[in-house]
């Protein structure tokens, strides 16, 4: 199984697409940190560079990548769904 995303830290919530990752496929990612490997199944197509949620993310909790709070999920995140701007806020932003 060829790599589709990588994380940056163990523990990430998210996972970035290096190819496209199409819905109902099984992927595999790699963790940065220390190599291990990571697989899901995407709910969703994920773009190149777009994340994928590694673990089911509950609507108005911190999402976490590259070990730091980078936003707030507006909605529900199934594990293996695209995470983007429809389902995340950016905290980079500030509350406005």
């Amino acid at each position: 199984m060829a790599r589709k995303f990588l994380v940056h830290a163990r523990r990430d919530q998210v996972g970035v697409a290096v190819a496209d990752i199409l819905k109902g496929e099984e992927v595999e990612g790699t963790f940065m940190d220390d190599g291990s490997k990571v697989t899901v199944k995407s709910q969703d197509e994920v773009p190149l560079g777009h994340k994928i949620a590694l673990m089911e993310i509950g609507k108005g909790q911190k999402v976490i990548e590259y070990g730091e709070e980078i936003g707030v999920a507006t909605a529900g995140i199934p594990k293996g769904s695209h995470v983007h701007v429809h389902n995340i806020k950016s905290m980079r932003w500030g509350s406005s």
